[in-house]
């Protein structure tokens, strides 16, 4: 099989014993495992997978020797506009990007976010993301965390990656200030569903998806406690949810942080930077997976911003330390 362009696809394959009598999209997900069964479901609606010639629907059934043929157009998927953003890149092939997100910037464009988001500066930098499902971008980071994502820049790799966070093969870390004393580390598996009056939010759920959260403390201050998280599964504002379900909410949440209360014999300079920090103090520290294209394990880590490490510091001094 050979792919041509990255504005096309050209590929052919027989059918084998082995996958005679199935359902074509079946036996074509198997012989084009680099697309996904519903980007192959779209290609036979058009026209542009076809078996022997022949225009072909999802559910007719293979015969052996029969010539499946794929020539498709990668077209854009959305009307979304290219903007010149800065985009702090971390890495860069062929085949994905690596982006540690600054705090404010919105992924992906929505009413009321039609510009400036980070899909705007990717399109920018990238054309060929305009032809990709949510231009490329596999798992996303809310608008005021921080840190490493990680974004597609073709369907093989698209399809590659979407399949290990299906799998939770993918590893992200992430670093979280909470409020309150934690006494040790654990596991929070509680599923979540949309909040049933707030429909902004997020809430643990009988009725939800699984959602698992692991997290150890890093390190405990009188009021405070700094945490290092790792998500197994990737459901939206997951750690700010699990953290608040479990009575320590992620200082500066706006959503799930609850009344703000000044911590007890806390110094005037820490008392005024809480009272102040309006994000929630969570950054993706670390993100781990397999290069689509290699195969190969690569990790990538971005450092503290610079507001989450002041915060830090002003912790360890007003204990009467300073920070590492």
């Amino acid at each position: 099989m050979t792919q041509f362009a990255d504005e096309s696809v050209s590929l052919k394959a027989q059918v084998t014993q082995d996958h005679a009598g199935h359902r074509i999209d079946q036996v074509a997900a198997r012989l084009f495992p680099d697309y996904s069964r519903a980007r192959l479901q779209t290609w036979m609606k058009t026209g542009e997978l076809t078996i022997n010639g022949e225009r072909c629907k999802p559910k007719d059934l293979a015969f052996a020797g029969a010539w499946l043929v794929l020539e498709a157009k990668l077209r854009a998927l959305e009307n979304w506009g290219a903007e010149k953003i800065s985009l702090s890149i971390v890495h860069e092939d062929e085949d994905l990007l690596i982006i540690n997100k600054q705090a404010g910037l919105v992924v992906h464009p929505a009413a009321g976010h039609r510009q400036g988001t980070l899909v705007n500066g990717l399109l920018y930098h990238c054309p060929a993301l305009e032809s990709l499902p949510r231009a490329g971008v596999v798992h996303r980071l809310d608008k005021d965390t921080t840190g490493l994502m990680v974004v597609a820049k073709n369907l093989r790799s698209h399809h590659a990656l979407t399949k290990q966070l299906q799998s939770r093969s993918v590893s992200r870390q992430y670093e979280a200030i909470v409020q309150g004393v934690m006494t040790a580390g654990g596991t929070v598996s509680a599923p979540m569903a949309r909040h049933p009056v707030h429909r902004i939010k997020r809430a643990v759920s009988a009725n939800g998806q699984d959602a698992i959260t692991h997290y150890r403390v890093v390190r405990r201050y009188p009021a405070h406690t700094h945490i290092r998280v790792n998500l197994e599964t990737g459901r939206t504002h997951q750690i700010r949810v699990h953290m608040a379900y479990l009575k320590y909410p992620i200082v500066g949440d706006p959503l799930y942080g609850g009344r703000y209360r000044v911590p007890k014999n806390c110094g005037t300079e820490l008392s005024n930077l809480l009272d102040t920090f309006r994000r929630q103090a969570l950054h993706a520290s670390e993100l781990k997976l397999l290069h689509p294209a290699s195969k190969l394990e690569c990790k990538w880590e971005a450092r503290l911003p610079e507001d989450f490490y002041g915060l830090l510091n002003l912790l360890h001094r007003d204990v009467g330390e300073e920070q590492a």
